[in-house]
Formats: structure tokens, C-alpha cells, sequence
């Protein structure tokens, strides 16, 4: 069994804000996939399943993830090797794919949630937003939404998370990873 988790908070005012784009690749897998959702209260999150595959979008707010996490983790009894959390990145520019396993949160706060309630040993599906000027924007910056330019390219971004989601219920790690990093925008504009 995989889980993939989007991070993103709940409500339309964030919707399509930088730090949805878990949120919004989970979206496209469903759609793309057919997954029937089987959420519970206790899971607190939208939970959806195609065949032996998972898609979590929790409900608690960016800063407690982990709890939703950890309940359908739980429940189903799922590998943390087999956990793959989809979430913004402000250290990569805006359309940078990377793909790790294990590491820091780096201020993440949903990360942080994560790492709190599972370890760090989970892969983590890393989406360039790029950052803002200053540091003491960052809070701000992630609760906005993408600007005209990113919006144009944003739907293919989510569309080569997807696919790169989807290469990994049936490849290996490496190779994935080998296939679907990105360093920017540009090379999907080719």
C-alpha cells in the first residue's frame, strides 16, 4: 500500500494559494485516477483510494498534518517507506521538482506536524514556489495566491507532479527521480 499526501489548508480563501499545491496534485491524481473517497471523521482529512494506492488532503490546518497523517497511517497499517508527502517549497525556485527521502523541515510547518507524529523517513515530493524578497514575508507569501506569469505554467507543474506520483506506485525511487527533477519552469515549457 502508498500513501500519497498533498499539504494545503482547508478552505476556499486558500485554495489556490503557494502552499496548496499538495493539495492541488492530490486533486489531479484523484480526478486522473478515479479514486473513491473513503473519508472518516477520524482521519481527519480527505481520504481517497484507487486500488492499493492513497491520497490524503488533511483538513487540520498546514501546522497539524502529522495527526492526520499518522491516523490513516494507523488505520491501514502503511509503511513510513511507503509514505510520500507532495508540498510547497520556498528554497526551489518556482517550478523546481526535487524528490528526497528523509531530511529537515526546513521551517515547514506542515513538515514540522510531520516529522513530529512519523520521524523524518518518509519521501517527500519537494515543489518549488520560490521565496519572497524578504524573510518576514515567507508567512505571507505561501498564503497568497500564484501570480499571473505562474499561473499561466501551473497547471503543467501539477500535471508532471502527478505523473511523477504516478510513476511511483510502480517505479523505483532513483529512477523517478532521475526522470521528473526539474531545476525550473523552463523545462517544461519546452
Amino acid at each position: 500500500m502508498i500513501l500519497f499526501v498533498g499539504l494545503g489548508n482547508p478552505g476556499s480563501q486558500y485554495e489556490n494559494t503557494r502552499h496548496n499545491i499538495g493539495f492541488k496534485v492530490i486533486d489531479k491524481l484523484v480526478d486522473d485516477l478515479g479514486a473513491r473517497d473513503i473519508s472518516k471523521t477520524s482521519f481527519q482529512g480527505k481520504l481517497y483510494r484507487f486500488a492499493n494506492t492513497f491520497f490524503l488532503k488533511p483538513t487540520t490546518f498546514m501546522n497539524l498534518s502529522g495527526k492526520s497523517l499518522q491516523a490513516v497511517k494507523q488505520f491501514f497499517k502503511i509503511e513510513l517507506e511507503d509514505i510520500i508527502v507532495i508540498h510547497d517549497d520556498i528554497d526551489l525556485p518556482f517550478g523546481a521538482v526535487r524528490f528526497k527521502k528523509g531530511g529537515g523541515h526546513g521551517g515547514h510547518n506542515g513538515l514540522r506536524s510531520i516529522d513530529s507524529h512519523l520521524t523524518k523517513e518518509y519521501i517527500r515530493v519537494r515543489v518549488g514556489v520560490g521565496k519572497p524578497e524578504h524573510k518576514s514575508q515567507v508567512a505571507d507569501y505561501v498564503l497568497h495566491n500564484f501570480n499571473e506569469e505562474e499561473e499561466k505554467v501551473l497547471q503543467k507543474l501539477i500535471d508532471h507532479v502527478a505523473d511523477a506520483c504516478k510513476a511511483l506506485r510502480v517505479e523505483a525511487f532513483h529512477e523517478v527521480q532521475s526522470k521528473y527533477s526539474l531545476k525550473s519552469i523552463e523545462m517544461l515549457k519546452r
